[in-house]
């Protein structure tokens, strides 16, 4: 065992873990604010993916984390081990009376490949898969249909899947509204909305 496991700071042998699976395969039971709703999404890496939702009029609130493994608690280090099965995803709190469903299928389509299993870009892993991950049967038929129209715009078969959302566990502060607050290199990306300045994935 390695200093950093020993102060709990290293990534879990998923397979040794003493918290029950069933608690991170249970549904997010967070609760959005007074008259908001929740969406979640897992487009690549979530620095860039959280940018781009929080761009969106009628977001109110965004956040990083990781959904849809096997292990409770999850640290950075654990996911990026592959051995959980998480996915980096953004979970959008969003004001249905001033942005539909629609919209923010809309930025997630337009994001990133859908087409590419496992990776966006150079970044490779089961943390990285495309998913929709529904809160309501409403948004589970809007999520089909826009993959059904998608698929008739790309050329190569779109792999993203569409799962009920699972217990959201949010990431680490630093990853946090990364790129609005200087990403890597200290140069802050503009949040505002309806900015349509490219995002620069690293910072």
């Amino acid at each position: 065992m390695s200093w950093l496991n020993k102060l709990g700071l290293g990534a879990r042998d998923a397979a040794t873990d003493s918290a029950p699976s069933a608690i991170a395969q249970g549904p997010d039971d967070d609760v959005p604010g007074p008259g908001k709703q929740f969406a979640q999404f897992g487009a690549g890496c979530f620095w860039g993916v959280e940018l781009a939702f929080q761009r969106v009029p009628g977001v109110t609130r965004t956040e990083v984390g990781y959904s849809q493994g096997s292990v409770h608690n999850p640290t950075y280090e654990d996911v990026c081990t592959g051995s959980t099965n998480h996915a980096e995803v953004v979970r959008v709190e969003y004001d249905p009376m001033e942005c539909g469903y629609q919209n923010l299928l809309d930025a997630f389509w337009a994001k990133h490949d859908p087409t590419t299993r496992n990776r966006q870009g150079g970044d490779v892993g089961t943390q990285y898969r495309s998913g929709i991950y529904f809160y309501t049967p409403e948004q589970e038929k809007s999520a089909i249909e826009s993959k059904e129209q998608q698929q008739k715009i790309l050329n190569r078969p779109i792999v993203t899947e569409i799962l009920p959302a699972k217990k959201f566990y949010r990431a680490e502060e630093y990853h946090q509204q990364y790129l609005a607050k200087g990403g890597r290199f200290g140069l802050k990306q503009s949040a505002e909305k309806g900015c349509n300045d490219p995002i620069r994935c690293y910072g």
